[in-house]
């Protein structure tokens, strides 16, 4: 141990206020680098945390934009108009409703493999099952028979492609993503001759049924 102008450390180590200085010393340097290695230590899984934190933010704010919303919303509108078409194909007893059905299964499969596409190339997942609201359509249609299913499935007909054509047309204008914004511009066209479609049958179905009903009622007098 050196000295300094007299004073020996050695010396004063030995006494019992240097012995403990030097344990406190010794006590607060050790806390000190504990310390410094459970922040450490902890510093890796706080990290990992911190990040997985900010993708699942960055992924729940992409699935709720509106591009995304229209997508999914297409998808489960274009599945509904194939299932319901080939219920009309099925259970519809006029010519102009079993055509009109064809017509939804062919031009709505083409625009829902489109979609798919789209929706590939911007990371989109698309869903595999009808909305909660197709379904009970589905399900109130597939009940009915003969002329009966022919008024119903015209007049869901004219009412979804009318909301449709208004989804589509918003997109078109104001969507953000250029894939999907392009398919919306794409389909448009196609939906909008449906609905031209759609109110002609229903106009159709009207005159069929005013005749049916006219005829019935001759019959009837003739009868008595």
């Amino acid at each position: 141990m050196h000295s300094i102008k007299g004073f020996s450390v050695k010396k004063f180590l030995e006494t019992k206020t240097g012995k403990a200085i030097y344990v406190g010393c010794v006590t607060v340097t050790l806390s000190a680098v504990g310390s410094w290695a459970v922040l450490a230590h902890q510093d890796t899984p706080a990290s990992k945390s911190t990040t997985a934190a900010s993708a699942t933010s960055k992924s729940s704010t992409r699935s709720a934009t509106p591009d995304v919303h229209f997508a999914k919303e297409a998808a489960q509108g274009g599945m509904a108009e194939v299932k319901l078409g080939q219920l009309a194909q099925e259970k519809g007893s006029n010519d102009s409703v079993k055509s009109f059905g064809k017509r939804m299964v062919d031009d709505h499969s083409k625009a829902g493999d489109k979609l798919k596409e789209a929706a590939s190339r911007e990371s989109i997942t698309l869903p595999n099952d009808l909305s909660a609201k197709d379904q009970a359509t589905y399900d109130r249609l597939a009940k009915l028979n003969g002329a009966a299913f022919d008024r119903a499935y015209a007049r869901d007909m004219v009412k979804d492609h009318e909301t449709d054509i208004a989804a589509f047309q918003k997109e078109a204008s104001a969507g953000k993503d250029e894939s999907l914004k392009s398919f919306a511009s794409e389909t448009l066209p196609t939906l909008q001759d449906h609905l031209k479609q759609a109110k002609e049958m229903m106009k159709t179905l009207g005159g069929a049924t005013a005749a049916k009903g006219a005829k019935e009622t001759k019959s009837n007098s003739s009868s008595r």
